[in-house]
């Protein structure tokens, strides 16, 4: 079988291996589409701390069962979506039912081979059957709209409320798509890339060019000088570290979605002055996955905006080199 894999920094290609076998808690798994997240590209960089080359990355992924190790709620046939999470079940997190902030998480694609590849292996319990509403093309873009319900569910966003989105990357147009669902009034988003303002505008956002305005000035002048009443950080660098305590009202909320390669700079001096509050979000929690699939079986969110590339494994590193530049790009998915 295809796999696409991870050698060393900034190298990926596709190499041949023997299709796995299920052992008895797990399912052969016929991957239908899989897509490149910004994590992934983390660990192309060699960036990642826990990657080990060569690692088969994806964790965003979807297929078709072909087998089962044992009689288990999914059957050959079933068309599923991976949940990636490996929790380790004995945390404080876990016996709380909070899995997704384990304090030993690990994850598909990340700790354990993933879905750039036709064929893998996953536990059963970490997969979820799609309804027949919803396509397997969908059923790869689940993981990251999950993480975006998650965001906003996390957040004290009101019906009416004036937000600003720092980043229009897949996460951050879905994080407006899903914040708009849940009532948002106005939905400023900034970036510098031209193509992914454009699906922005599409979506139907104030799209904010980063790099000839300033979204803080943009928002402050729109609210006559009250700013924003909630701002989802979803670029994580300096610039927007900055500019989401330039944005926000006085008592407003931050929520920080990127994990910053290295730590920032914040002005909490800032913030003290001003009471505002900095929330934080890790992936989703089960409940946030289940709303996702929800939300796509009862055609409420249409996700065709954000796919920019559809691609075989024999271009892999072209879809991560082009991943790369943000004017071309937004969500890249393989389809083995």
């Amino acid at each position: 079988m295809k796999v696409g894999t991870y050698v060393s920094p900034m190298q990926v290609e596709m190499t041949e291996r023997e299709l796995p076998s299920p052992k008895a808690d797990e399912a052969l798994i016929k991957v239908s589409y899989a897509g490149i997240c910004g994590t992934d590209m983390m660990i192309f960089h060699g960036l990642h701390p826990r990657a080990i080359a060569p690692l088969v990355l994806g964790h965003e992924f979807s297929g078709v069962v072909m087998e089962v190790g044992n009689d288990q709620h999914v059957k050959q046939g079933d068309k599923v979506v991976v949940e990636p999470l490996l929790n380790c079940g004995k945390c404080a997190a876990c016996q709380t039912g909070q899995i997704h902030v384990c304090e030993n998480l690990r994850y598909i694609g990340i700790d354990k081979d993933g879905g750039f590849t036709e064929y893998t292996t996953v536990p059963v319990h970490r997969l979820r059957v799609l309804p027949d509403s919803v396509t397997e093309k969908e059923g790869a873009m689940i993981e990251p709209l999950a993480v975006a319900i998650h965001t906003v569910r996390r957040s004290k966003l009101k019906v009416g409320d004036t937000v600003a989105i720092l980043g229009a990357g897949p996460i951050g147009l879905l994080i407006g798509i899903i914040a708009e669902r849940a009532g948002a009034g106005k939905i400023f988003i900034s970036d510098v890339s031209s193509m992914r303002l454009k699906v922005a505008r599409e979506l139907g956002f104030e799209a904010i060019d980063a790099k000839t305005m300033n979204i803080a000035e943009v928002v402050k002048e729109y609210t006559n000088g009250v700013r924003a009443d909630v701002v989802y950080e979803v670029a994580g660098n300096q610039f927007t570290a900055d500019q989401m305590i330039e944005c926000i009202k006085s008592q407003g909320e931050i929520a920080v979605v990127s994990v910053y390669k290295k730590p920032p700079t914040i002005q909490l001096a800032a913030m003290h002055f001003r009471e505002i509050s900095l929330m934080t979000t890790r992936c989703y929690s089960q409940e946030d996955f289940t709303k996702a699939i929800e939300l796509l079986a009862q055609n409420k969110i249409n996700l065709d905006l954000l796919v920019s590339h559809i691609l075989k494994l024999e271009d892999i590193q072209a879809g991560f080199e082009l991943m790369g530049n943000p004017d071309q790009s937004l969500k890249i998915l393989f389809q083995p």
